[in-house]
């Protein structure tokens, strides 16, 4: 059985074994694989875009003929050169194909497949896993340790430098999808292009752009104890494309900027003062809702609600399908449980 993970993944993707030409990239991760699909196909033939180069198939139709794998995998190039194939999995079953090659000597050609996730029985996986010229990859979330590297390659390429609160929510809101985190920090050292180092102000001023869709009822509305208008802001932002984890980062937001208010009314403001000074640019329309989540939580009651929502942010960026989840889940708990003071 090879299936690689860890440094192991690395290393082969440094340098594909040529007595494994077919590789097969599957996992939650959708841009992560293609990442990994596009970096393998161009070490593997000299023009990616030559069609006598680089052939593409698609899974379900070699499910009808799966013996085209075989043939396309075979052909001997006219003009010479080096082949690759690149198949794009479905929903059916062409496992056959790969079953066929692995007893065949296939000779310069590698054989990418591209598949989402894949249950260990799964007969694409358990072929290219048992084929002793196939690996399998999976291409799962990036970890923290993942994120901070490729944070730093990006801002590197730019010869920009990070402040560590920037770092920090930058990382809360990385990690769903590897394709879309590399665009996320392009757009950062764009944006941030001319200076020494990204601040947090930088982060914030590109997340705002990133989505266009107001995350502030939604916040309010948990805070103040509101579930039934926080299901349906939370709807909302979802049927718009926001990512889960930037709802998550709003609400943290909110409650580090509500335990500063609630600190200012323990040592004697009044809400509404306390609102200002927690939020110093609150809008007219959010005062009320902002003073009704300070009488709904103490400052030691908001660090529990800021230890939730940490567990939360970690959790929608491992488990990227469940992440509308387990977004909703946070923000739902603290909406019920906002008017009990105990």
């Amino acid at each position: 059985m090879v299936a690689l993970r860890g440094k192991d993944v690395d290393s082969f993707l440094a340098r594909p074994d040529p007595g494994r030409p077919i590789i097969l990239l599957y996992g939650p991760d959708a841009g992560l694989v293609r990442e990994r699909a596009d970096a393998l196909m161009a070490s593997a033939v000299d023009d990616p875009s030559d069609p006598f180069s680089l052939v593409r198939l698609d899974g379900d139709d070699l499910a009808t003929e799966p013996s085209r794998l075989v043939d396309e995998a075979m052909t001997v190039p006219l003009f010479g050169g080096r082949r690759a194939i690149r198949v794009k999995a479905g929903t059916r079953n062409f496992a056959g194909g790969i079953e066929t090659l692995a007893d065949s000597a296939i000779q310069d050609c590698r054989i990418v497949i591209e598949a989402g996730e894949l249950r260990p029985e799964a007969p694409l996986r358990k072929a290219c896993e048992r084929a002793k010229n196939a690996v399998a990859i999976a291409c799962y979330p990036d970890t923290e340790r993942d994120l901070a590297r490729l944070i730093d390659d990006e801002l590197r390429l730019s010869n920009l430098k990070i402040a560590p609160d920037a770092r920090a929510t930058l990382m809360s809101l990385l990690g769903g999808d590897r394709q879309a985190s590399r665009n996320e920090l392009r757009k950062i050292a764009l944006y941030a292009h001319g200076q020494r180092e990204i601040a947090l102000d930088d982060v914030m001023a590109v997340v705002s752009d990133a989505s266009d869709f107001k995350l502030d009822p939604i916040v309010d509305a948990a805070f103040a104890g509101q579930p039934a208008v926080v299901e349906t802001e939370f709807a909302k932002a979802m049927v718009a494309g926001t990512y889960p984890g930037l709802v998550i980062l709003a609400a943290q937001r909110q409650v580090a900027a509500l335990h500063k208010a609630a600190l200012a009314m323990e040592g004697g403001a009044s809400a509404s003062s306390a609102a200002e000074s927690g939020f110093p640019r609150l809008h007219f329309s959010r005062k009320t809702a902002v003073e009704t989540a300070l009488r709904n939580f103490s400052a030691a009651r908001l660090l529990q609600v800021m230890d939730q929502l940490a567990v939360a942010a970690l959790e929608a960026r491992k488990q990227t399908v469940l992440a509308p989840v387990i977004a909703q889940r946070a923000l739902m708990s603290i909406a019920v449980n906002a008017r009990r003071r105990g």
